[in-house]
């Protein structure tokens, strides 16, 4: 293999991971979900909202997140649900958020082009499949960690992401950990892991395991 070719493979690799995992996140990210979970994690105990406030200032947030602007002034019985540390946390996330899917869709520009570019070539969907299969040995080792030890992944996470101290709140007092409380979080990664394996394992099976069918001989030029 070419350094070109060796190069494109990595960066076809990394596009498949991106992808992969930007489409199981973008599935969790719909009110049907969030007030799903919400419901399960006593989201509605937790705030003294009502369902319907609930679910009429999730749906706002998740609209100011995904759509903008990104506000995050909704307020509840002519109260505001943030204030003003929450609302710089939101923005925050946003911007999380919005850098993640430039990456996706540059992933998935990548492997559109590097597909033509590869006229249907092995390269192409083996780099895919060792794509799929790093992301899936690196879920199941991230599930082992957060399994045994979710709080302290998730705080690395943020200090990942997020500016130190910008992500701590009283959950007796804060309504964003009353509306999305820790089990909300623990529920959704681990769904959001089992469709990240999923997809990986297709992938993979696709990219490394299934065989071409046979090219049949080239009849004007064999003798």
């Amino acid at each position: 293999m070419s350094p070109a070719r060796a190069v494109l493979s990595v960066l076809v690799a990394v596009a498949t991971m991106l992808v992969i995992t930007g489409s199981a996140v973008g599935l969790f990210l719909n009110p049907w979900w969030v007030s799903f979970e919400q419901g399960r994690t006593g989201a509605t105990e937790l705030t003294g909202y009502t369902p319907a406030q609930v679910r009429e200032a999730t749906d706002s947030i998740l609209h100011d997140l995904v759509i903008g602007p990104p506000d995050f002034a909704q307020a509840v019985a002519g109260r505001a649900v943030f204030d003003e540390r929450e609302r710089s946390h939101m923005r925050d996330v946003r911007g999380v958020f919005l850098g993640f899917g430039g990456l996706v869709l540059l992933g998935a520009l990548l492997l559109v082009n590097a597909r033509l570019a590869s006229r249907g070539r092995d390269w192409f969907r083996r780099a895919m499949g060792w794509g799929a299969a790093v992301l899936g040995v690196a879920i199941v080792a991230g599930g082992i960690v957060s399994a045994l030890a979710f709080d302290q992944a998730f705080e690395v996470f943020h200090e990942l992401f997020f500016p130190g101290g910008s992500y701590t709140f009283d959950p007796a007092t804060e309504r964003l950990v009353q509306l999305f409380p820790i089990a909300f979080w623990e529920e959704t990664s681990l769904a959001v892991g089992v469709v990240i394996l999923l997809i990986s394992g297709v992938i993979a099976w696709w990219g490394l395991i299934r065989r071409s069918a046979p090219t049949a001989p080239n009849e004007t030029g064999s003798s």
